[in-house]
């Protein structure tokens, strides 16, 4: 049927996309981590996490398509089709793929010309945080942990907000391996980086700052000297919607301007040196 009428989605940013494009009478289930919009969990049926699904549950649901992310559900993906399931894997993992599949997912429910605004308005929200990182004069070194043992650096997505913010981010090379072990880090090289900023958003558990500051070493990084160790919600910056092209990345900015008060931008020509704004 087109559109589908009775939609799964298994992640929250398609849940929040959805709801966006006022079309969020079309879910019936969502995940268990869903927590955006606010008003989802109290209103649609929970059916799976991340790696697991209740595929008895979503099957009674009878969806005309379900809505899955990356290659972790790809066994949730199988399992379905099996059951003779329609479903859609995205697999964004970049801001420009996480525009593109909101206009994927708007084309899906016939909601093409709003989705198409959605990501304009995003798209614009980027261009203004960046003429913000301009205007602050100074960019700090910033190391963003996404997982503690083994040690995993930020996700392609994480890395270029942390850039559009006015961070340079120090593990930008590794950035856009599609696989978590292509973005191991040690803590040798995290100390060798020297990071201004510390950012950590352990997925599906809090950033513990105690144990963060107590690796050998680490109470020499310049972020741990300054006190500039921040934790982001996994809710706000893991997902790749909306909520980290807005809230995700106030958040990341946010860090920055407390990292910027006390930090001189480089003199201008004819002019002498200005404090950076604090928000």
């Amino acid at each position: 049927m087109f559109p589908p009428q009775r939609i799964v989605c298994l992640t929250e940013e398609t849940v929040e996309t959805l709801y966006l494009l006022g079309e969020q009478d079309r879910i019936v289930g969502i995940s268990h981590y869903v927590v955006r919009p606010p008003q989802a969990p109290r209103e649609k049926p929970r059916v799976s996490s991340f790696i697991s699904a209740q595929l008895e549950k979503i099957q009674a649901l009878s969806p005309d398509l379900v809505l899955a992310f990356s290659d972790i559900q790809a066994d949730i993906c199988a399992a379905l089709v099996k059951r003779g399931l329609t479903v859609h894997c995205f697999n964004q993992r970049t801001v420009a793929e996480i525009l593109d599949s909101i206009r994927l997912l708007g084309a899906l429910v016939g909601a093409a010309s709003r989705a198409e605004a959605l990501a304009a308005e995003l798209a614009a929200g980027l261009d203004a945080a960046r003429a913000r990182a301009r205007a602050r004069g100074v960019r700090p070194r910033v190391y963003f942990e996404e997982w503690d043992e083994p040690i995993i650096t930020s996700i392609a997505w994480v890395s270029e907000l942390i850039e559009v913010a006015g961070g340079d981010h120090v593990f930008a090379d590794r950035a856009h391996g599609r696989l978590a072990k292509e973005r191991f880090a040690t803590p040798e090289e995290v100390i060798a980086a020297q990071p201004d900023l510390v950012l950590a958003s352990w997925c599906g558990k809090r950033f513990r700052r105690d144990q963060f500051e107590a690796r050998p070493g680490f109470d020499a990084l310049p972020a741990v000297r300054a006190g500039h160790v921040y934790e982001i919600g996994s809710e706000l910056i893991l997902q790749p919607g909306p909520a980290a092209l807005t809230d995700g990345l106030a958040a990341i900015e946010r860090c920055i301007d407390a990292w910027a008060v006390g930090c001189e931008p480089p003199a201008r020509s004819g002019e002498g040196a200005r404090r950076a704004p604090a928000e």
